[in-house]
C-alpha cells in the first residue's frame, strides 16, 4: 500500500528544488590535496575560448606572456611552528583569517565519517562557550566563522578581527565536543546518505572512488549509514588530539591588517598552541586496469545514463607535467570548444554537456571524463567518447587552437589575481608543496611554451582509453547489450560491490509477478479485508525547510480522492479527483486535471492499486531482484495504461512493499523520486507504513503517519469540484 499523500508531496519537493540552492558531493575524498584548484577554469557557460574569425591560412603569432605582478604575502614562522602569511587589502575594512592543516590522507574504517564529523563538532560548543554562545557571539559582530577537520575559517569587519580571533582559537584549542551535538550531525550525515541512494551523481561518485583506489584506501573508503552509526566522541577526540597540531599548520591572514598587527594577535591568541608530532601514513600504489572494464550500476527507473570514463594516474602536485597537462585537458574535455564538448553535444546532440578533469594529487592523481545522456544513445556515447580520447593522443592539435586554448587560460588565471585571498594560497601553496619560487609568477610563461609536441605527449602519457574503466549508472535492461562492446559488462551495487544480477528468466522458476502481488497483498491483512475498506482517512506530518506541514489525505471507493498539503490554516496544495474528473489547487490557482493526470488518477486513486491492476489495463512485469536496505525485494515494472511507469519492491522475506520510484519530467528537468516505506502497523487487521521517507534530486524528507481512519462513511460530498 502507497502512503496516500505522495502526489501532493512531491509537487511540494519540485517547489522545494527549484528555489533551494544545493551542493553537489565532491569527487573523491574531502582529504585530497589540489594546489591548482585556484587556477581552475571557469563556468563552462562563460569565458569560452573560441577561434573566431581569423585568418586560417596563417598560424597565429603567438605574442609574449604577460608579465604577472603577483602581490607579496609578507611571511613569519611562530615558535610553534604554525606558518602566517599575510595580504594587505586596505580597500575594505575586512580581514579574512583561514587555518589550514596540511592533513596526510587519512583511512578511516569501520567508522568512515568521523574525520569530518570531527571538523563540525569543533564548533558546536568548547570548554567556555556552548554552541549556541558561539553563534550569538558571531552574529553580534556580524562575521562569518566555520570549521572542518581541515582547519577553521573567519572574517569580519577590520573592528572585530580581534574578537573574531579569538573564538576561532577558542573553537580550534578548547572543543567540548558534546554528545548532543554528535547526535545531531549523525542525524543529518544519515539523512543526506539516504538521499544519495536514488541520486545517480553521488552514486556513480562512490563507485569511481572504489573502482579507482579500492576501498582499503582513504581516497576509494565510503562513508556509509554503517560507518556513521558506529562514529563516537572518543573518535573524534582521537583525530583532533593527534593531528590538530600548529607545526603543521599555515595561516592565511587577508585584507585591512598589517603584519605587525598580524603578529601580535597570533602572538596572543594561537601563541600558546602547543606543537607536537603528527603521523605520516603510506598506502599502496593503485593504477589503472591492464584492459579496459565495464562497469554498470543498474537503476530501473533511469532515463539517462551517467556515463564515467575514470582511472588514477600518476601526477604529483607541482610535478612540471602539471601545467601541460592542464593545457591538454582543457582542449580535451575543459570547456565549449573542447573535443567532448563539440563531439557529444554539437555534432551528436546527446547531451547538454561533457567534459573531463586530469587531476594532481600528493598521493595519486586521477583522470575523469564524464555526460549525461540519454539510454537510447549511451553506448553510441561511450563509442564517441573513446574516439575523442584517441583522437587527441594520435591527432595534433591545430595550432590555432591550442594558442585560443592558452589564450583562454590565461585569462582564467588573470580573473583569479583580483581575488587577495589567491595571493595568500599561492604563498602556501608554495611552501607547503616545496614548489619552486617562481612557479606563479612564471605560470604563464610556461602555459604559452606548451606546443602542439607538448600536447600529444600529455596525451599519450595520461589518456588511457585500453586502460580505463567505463562507469555506467543507468537502465540496465536498456543499456547493458550495447555496452558489452567495450568489455564484459559487471555489475555494482549502490556502494561498488560487485554482484551478479538476478533476472526475471532466473526467477521464473521461483515466483511470477502475480505472485508477488498476492503475497503482498496478503502481507497486509489479505485480499477480502482489503477489499472491505470503503473509505479511509488518514492524516501526515512532515516538515519541508523549517516549516512544519499536515498532509490530509481521504479516499472512497472505487476510486474518489481527496488530497491536501497545509501549514495552520495556509492551504498549499489540493487536489481532488471524483472519480471522472479533478482539480489540482496550487496556493490558490486552480487547474483541471488533463487527460493523461485523470487517466492515472483512475488508478492512483483506488485505496489499494494492487487489488484492480487487472481491470485497469495496468501492465505488470518481473524485472529482478535487488536489495533495498538490506532486505532483497522483487523489483516489479508497472506500466499504466497512460504510459507512465514506475518501479515497486516487494520484500521477499515479508512480501511488504518497501520502496517505489520514477523518474519525473519537470519544468526544472528529470528527476527520479523514490519513496522508501518504513515502521508497517496494523489499523483493524490491515497493515499500513506509519513512515515514508521521500527522496527526490537532492531533496529529502521525511513524513510520518499521524492517524488512520477505515470506514467512518466519508460522504460523495466531500469530492465535489470547486
Amino acid at each position: 500500500m502507497k502512503i496516500l499523500t505522495i502526489q501532493l508531496l512531491i509537487g511540494l519537493v519540485l517547489f522545494s528544488c527549484a528555489t533551494t540552492k544545493t551542493t553537489s558531493r565532491v569527487d573523491d575524498a574531502d582529504q585530497k590535496d589540489v594546489a591548482e584548484e585556484v587556477l581552475t577554469p571557469a563556468d563552462q557557460s562563460t569565458g569560452q575560448p573560441t577561434t573566431g574569425s581569423l585568418d586560417r591560412s596563417h598560424p597565429p603569432e603567438p605574442g609574449p606572456a604577460p608579465v604577472i605582478q603577483l602581490g607579496t604575502a609578507e611571511a613569519f614562522t611562530m615558535d610553534n611552528g604554525l606558518k602566517v602569511f599575510v595580504v594587505e587589502n586596505h580597500k575594505l575594512p575586512r580581514v579574512a583569517f583561514s587555518l589550514v592543516l596540511d592533513l596526510d590522507a587519512i583511512y578511516e574504517g569501520d567508522n568512515a565519517g568521523y574525520i569530518s564529523t570531527a571538523g563540525q563538532l569543533l564548533s558546536r560548543g568548547t570548554t567556555t562557550r556552548s554552541k549556541s554562545q558561539i553563534d550569538q557571539e558571531v552574529d553580534f559582530i556580524g562575521a562569518s566563522l566555520s570549521t572542518s577537520a581541515s582547519g577553521v575559517y573567519g572574517s569580519s569587519l577590520t573592528k572585530h578581527m580581534d574578537r573574531l580571533l579569538e573564538l576561532m582559537a577558542d573553537v580550534t584549542l578548547n572543543p567540548s565536543f558534546p554528545q548532543e551535538e554528535l547526535d545531531k550531525i549523525k542525524t543529518e550525515t544519515i539523512s543526506g546518505l539516504q538521499a544519495n541512494k536514488d541520486d545517480p551523481g553521488a552514486i556513480a561518485s562512490n563507485v569511481r572512488g572504489v573502482l579507482r583506489y579500492g576501498k582499503d584506501h582513504p581516497y576509494g573508503e565510503l562513508i556509509t549509514e554503517e560507518t556513521v552509526s558506529r562514529i563516537d566522541i572518543e573518535a573524534c577526540k582521537a583525530f583532533y588530539e593527534t593531528y590538530f597540531k600548529p607545526n603543521i599548520g599555515y595561516l592565511a591572514i587577508v585584507g585591512d591588517i598589517d603584519k605587525d598587527q598580524a603578529y601580535q594577535l597570533v602572538d596572543k591568541y594561537f601563541g600558546q598552541w602547543e606543537k607536537g608530532d603528527v603521523p605520516e601514513h603510506e598506502y599502496d600504489k593503485t593504477t589503472a586496469p591492464e584492459s579496459t572494464r565495464v562497469a554498470l550500476v543498474d537503476r530501473p527507473q533511469s532515463v539517462q545514463s551517467t556515463i564515467n570514463i575514470t582511472y588514477p594516474v600518476e601526477l604529483k602536485t607541482g610535478d612540471p607535467d602539471v601545467l601541460k597537462g592542464r593545457v591538454m585537458n582543457t582542449i580535451l574535455g575543459g570547456g565549449f570548444s573542447s573535443y567532448l564538448m563539440q563531439n557529444l553535444r554539437e555534432t551528436h546532440g546527446y547531451t547538454y554537456g561533457a567534459g573531463s578533469s586530469l587531476s594532481s594529487d600528493r598521493l595519486i592523481g586521477s583522470f575523469n571524463a564524464s555526460a549525461d545522456v540519454r539510454n537510447e544513445v549511451t553506448d553510441s556515447a561511450v563509442v564517441e567518447f573513446m574516439n575523442e580520447l584517441r583522437r587527441i593522443r594520435e591527432e595534433p592539435v591545430d595550432e590555432e587552437l591550442l594558442q585560443s586554448i592558452k589564450n583562454y587560460i590565461t585569462g582564467s588565471f588573470a580573473r583569479s589575481l583580483e581575488s587577495p585571498s589567491t595571493i595568500a594560497n599561492f604563498a602556501i601553496n608554495v611552501d607547503r608543496y616545496d614548489l619552486p619560487e617562481d612557479y606563479y609568477s612564471n605560470y604563464l610563461k610556461r602555459i604559452q611554451e606548451v606546443t602542439v609536441s607538448d600536447v600529444m605527449e600529455m596525451a599519450q602519457k595520461y589518456i588511457k582509453p585500453d586502460n580505463a574503466y567505463i562507469l555506467v549508472v543507468g537502465k540496465a535492461s536498456e543499456v547493458a547489450e550495447g555496452l558489452k562492446q567495450f568489455g564484459p559488462v559487471q555489475y555494482y551495487d549502490i556502494y561498488g560491490e560487485p554482484y551478479t544480477p538476478t533476472t526475471a528468466a532466473d526467477l521464473s522458476g521461483e515466483i511470477e509477478v502475480g505472485q508477488v502481488i498476492e503475497k503482498y497483498l496478503e502481507a497486509l491483512g489479505g485480499a477480502e479485508s482489503l477489499r472491505n475498506i470503503q473509505d479511509i482517512k488518514q492524516v501526515m506530518t512532515t516538515n519541508m525547510q523549517g516549516l512544519d506541514l499536515q498532509i490530509t489525505s481521504i479516499r472512497k471507493a472505487p476510486n474518489m480522492s481527496f488530497e491536501t498539503v497545509a501549514a495552520g490554516d495556509m492551504e498549499f496544495q489540493k487536489q481532488v479527483f471524483n472519480g471522472t474528473e479533478g482539480v489540482e489547487v496550487v496556493q490558490g490557482q486552480s487547474k483541471p486535471l488533463d487527460d493523461k493526470r485523470i487517466q492515472e488518477s483512475l488508478v492512483e486513486s483506488r485505496i489499494i492499486p494492487e487489488l484492480a491492476y487487472g481491470e485497469l489495463g495496468v501492465e505488470l512485469t518481473l524485472t529482478g531482484l535487488e536489495k533495498v536496505g538490506d532486505e532483497e525485494s522483487y523489483v516489479v515494472e508497472i506500466a499504466q495504461p497512460s504510459g507512465k511507469k514506475s518501479y515497486a519492491y516487494y520484500s521477499k522475506e515479508s512480501g511488504l512493499k518497501l520502496k517505489e520510484s520514477t523518474t519525473l519530467e519537470t519544468p526544472q528537468g528529470s528527476f527520479t523520486q523514490s519513496v522508501e516505506y518504513e515502521d508497517y502497523r496494523e489499523v483493524d487487521g490491515v497493515k499500513f507504513p506509519y513512515k515514508a521517507i521521500i527522496s527526490m534530486g537532492p531533496q529529502k524528507m521525511e513524513a510520518e503517519v499521524v492517524s488512520i481512519e477505515l470506514n467512518t462513511g466519508v460522504t460523495d460530498d466531500v469530492f465535489k469540484l470547486d
